[in-house]
Parts: C-alpha cells; structure tokens; sequence
C-alpha cells in the first residue's frame, strides 16, 4: 500500500468512476492553479509542449497545489528521458504526452517515468522526494502512482490505438481533436468530418479496457455532452482561453448599446 502522501488523487478519481474537471495552465502566474485547488478543481494540466513555461514555472505551479486534493499534470514538451525524468522529479503526479503514435513509442515512455526493475528512471533528491528525506516511501509508490498519459492527435494515433491500449500501465488516455483533425488534412477546426466518431470510437474502446479518456471541452454545452459520454478528464478550457471567454460575454452587451454609461 503506498504512503498516503504520495498517493495521486486522479487516479483515486478515476478509479471511483464518473468524471474529473480540470484546467490547462498556460500563464506564469502559479495563482491559476492556487484558485483552481480553492475551486476544489481536480486536476490541472501546466503545459509545457506550447508557450513560454519552463521548469521554474512548473515548480511554482506544483508547490500551488501543496496540501490540496488537486492533482497536478504536466504537459511535457516531447516524450524523451529529460523531460519526463525532471517533470516527476518536480513532483508532478504524472506527465502528458504530445504526438504519441504507436505502441513503442507509449511503452519507451513508461521506461523513463518507472524506477528499477520496471523501468530505467534515475534516483535523484529532488522535490518530489522531499529533497531526499522521503526517498523510500516516494520510490515505493511512485511505479504505481505516477499516471503517464498519452495524448492522441494523429492519424497513425488512431490506427494503432488497439496497441496503445494494450501497453501495459496505461490507465488514461487524452485527446487531441483539433491536431487530429488537422492530421486528418481538416486544418484550423475542432473536429473535422468524422473526427467527432472516431474519437467516441477510441473511446469506448479505451472503456472496454478500463482505461479512462480526457478531452477538453469547448462550451458549457460541450463540457455537459462530454460527461454523458463517459468521459474521464474533462477540461474546462485554459486559463487564457476561459478569461477570454469570459470578457467577450462581458463586452459582447456592452457593444451591443453604445452611448449608454453603466453604474456601480
């Protein structure tokens, strides 16, 4: 049984059924995910794959969520040894993976996230392992604790899915419908013709093997359609995009009466 202190709450989530909200972190500001956790939001994604976040970043992101039922994710930028190692080694409780296309590619993946004997993970005495204080109970749960998450935005992701879900440890799995759409040749959409399908496809085929699928949603609309199919993480959008959002319905109504001088 892992020490309570490294157990990652997602996975307990999961594991229970039904659906998780998040929120993808694109700003510096580590407040973003300081009033998600206020919010009692259950994970957030700090993406590293797009944008300007680095590792220091990432760091004030996670102590944000120090204390909290908040699972933390990071979207690293390519799905190699030095990413993956130092995004666990900050304490993430796990990593998302852009531009995952086969079976090989996911389990090369699981090698760099899983210490000895699973995997080749290096031992270091960084902030996940309380600066080295908290060595053995941390490397005693992390095998089983640490999520790896493939994203699938690629044609080739979406013939090969039936070997991706049989790499062994996988129990999530994200999409990415505009970047498989635009694989598909259906360029600056959402979901191309017949993307929509071949998402909710990939998705029971996931269910059947227990393996929960995220995608983020586009609208309240959406979020809500989204949780009836059985999705496992969905994303209220991003920090930006969800300010965005927000201003243009605030703004929309105040254009819409030139003239006109609201109170206080």
């Amino acid at each position: 049984m892992p020490s309570q202190s490294f157990s990652n709450p997602l996975r307990r989530k999961l594991k229970s059924g039904g659906s998780t909200i998040g929120l993808w972190a694109t700003l510096e500001s580590a407040t973003v995910t300081e009033v998600a956790a206020e919010l009692g939001l259950d994970w957030v994604c700090v993406d590293m794959e797009h944008g300007s976040l680095g590792y220091r970043d990432v760091v004030d992101h996670l102590r944000a969520a120090k204390g909290s039922d908040l699972a933390m994710i990071v979207r690293v930028p390519t799905a190699s040894v030095d990413t993956i190692k130092r995004a666990l080694d900050l304490g993430a409780h796990g990593v998302l993976l852009p531009l995952i296309r086969t079976a090989d590619e996911l389990a090369e993946a699981f090698v760099h996230a899983r210490y000895p004997p699973s995997g080749k993970r290096g031992l270091g005495h960084e902030r996940a392992l309380r600066w080295g204080m908290a060595m053995e109970s941390y490397v005693a749960a992390s095998n089983e604790e640490t999520m790896v998450i493939p994203v699938i935005e690629t044609a080739e992701a979406s013939g090969n899915i039936a070997d991706i879900l049989a790499v062994p440890g996988l129990e999530a799995i994200f999409f990415g419908p505009s970047d498989l759409s635009q694989s598909f040749g259906h360029l600056a959409v959402w979901e191309g013709p017949g993307i929509a399908e071949d998402i909710l496809r990939m998705q029971q085929l996931a269910a059947a093997r227990g393996i929960a699928s995220g995608v983020i949603g586009t609208s309240a609309d959406d979020i809500a359609r989204r949780r009836e199919q059985g999705f496992g993480m969905i994303g209220l959008g991003s920090d930006v995009g969800l300010m965005i959002r927000q201003l243009r319905a605030a703004i929309e109504p105040f254009r819409a009466a030139p003239g006109k001088s609201a109170g206080y």
